[in-house]
């Protein structure tokens, strides 16, 4: 397998035009040549390559809280940034229904069914490369200003059947997005630490460390009872991901502290709430930072 110019030399077939969206340096070990629904051919070209990455950490510990309405709300550990859900679905999903229709409406195997098929792919592929570019983009810029980024460890898959939300999670791409960010920090150096999802970050107040024992999906600000302080729900659960990074790294590792442990199917409690250890816990700091 050779690069000559604007040309892929592929054994058995030969020299076929392709676009390179950069230089290729190193020595060439193997390229994977895959086609799209939409007839697009692709070639992922694997070097070997001995230089060495002098790219600089950032020096920050950022918090991701990931969400639907907001697609991630960071914490800095001196400010939260919210970045909004673009819903690359939503977007195209009228257009979307409308080729379908028109797809159903085909007989089997005609020529205009392959036609219809290929602009049912066309957006899909549209809607996909979108998500990935917003992806992309984003945990680049997240990376490059940190050195250590912290998320919950979310089970995407038992959210999928809610039917209410199964679309909107689907799309967001919760999982792709940390496995970008996974193997982004590790090229630098970086780490990622993905915290317990049954930490309780959202019904913790950042301030005090008081624990509420419910906080519904559709409350999005409440007060804490015990300092009176006001939480928007989304900031407060990225500023609790941040302390808990910030304990998990001072004491070398260790399980998140758990609002109640887990249950079996017949809901009977295996034992009460969890007791902070205030001995090196983040809660000690949160009582300086609000008043």
């Amino acid at each position: 397998m050779t690069i000559v110019e604007n040309y892929l030399n592929i054994p058995k077939i030969g020299k076929v035009k392709a676009v390179f969206h950069r230089a290729i340096e190193g020595k060439i070990k193997t390229v994977t040549v895959s086609k799209t629904p939409t007839d697009k051919y692709y070639a992922s070209i694997l070097v070997e390559n001995d230089a060495e990455n002098n790219q600089t950490l950032g020096d920050k510990i950022i918090g991701i809280d990931l969400g639907i309405k907001d697609f991630a709300i960071v914490h800095d550990g001196e400010q939260v940034v919210k970045y909004s859900n673009p819903k690359h679905l939503k977007r195209h999903e009228r257009n979307l229904k409308r080729k379908q229709k028109k797809l159903a409406r085909k007989v089997q195997g005609s020529k205009s069914t392959n036609k219809f098929r290929k602009l049912v792919a066309k957006v899909h592929e549209k809607v996909s490369n979108s998500r990935q570019d917003f992806l992309h983009k984003l945990s680049r810029n997240l990376v490059n200003e940190s050195q250590v980024i912290v998320v919950e460890n979310l089970n995407v898959k038992g959210l999928i059947p809610n039917r209410k939300l199964s679309k909107s999670i689907s799309d967001a791409g919760w999982g792709m997005f940390v496995n970008f960010l996974d193997y982004k920090l590790q090229r630098r150096g970086g780490k990622l630490i993905e915290i317990d999802r049954f930490f309780p970050s959202s019904k913790t107040c950042s301030c005090c460390g008081h624990i509420v024992d419910e906080l519904p999906l559709d409350i999005r600000q409440w007060d804490c009872p015990a300092c009176k302080n006001h939480h928007d729900r989304d900031e407060n659960a990225s500023k609790n991901i941040t302390a808990e990074a910030i304990r998990i790294l001072s004491m070398g590792g260790g399980n998140p502290v758990l609002a109640e442990l887990r249950r079996r199917k017949t809901n009977k409690p295996q034992g009460g709430k969890a007791v902070v250890n205030e001995t090196g816990s983040p809660h000690l700091l949160r009582q300086s930072k609000c008043g």
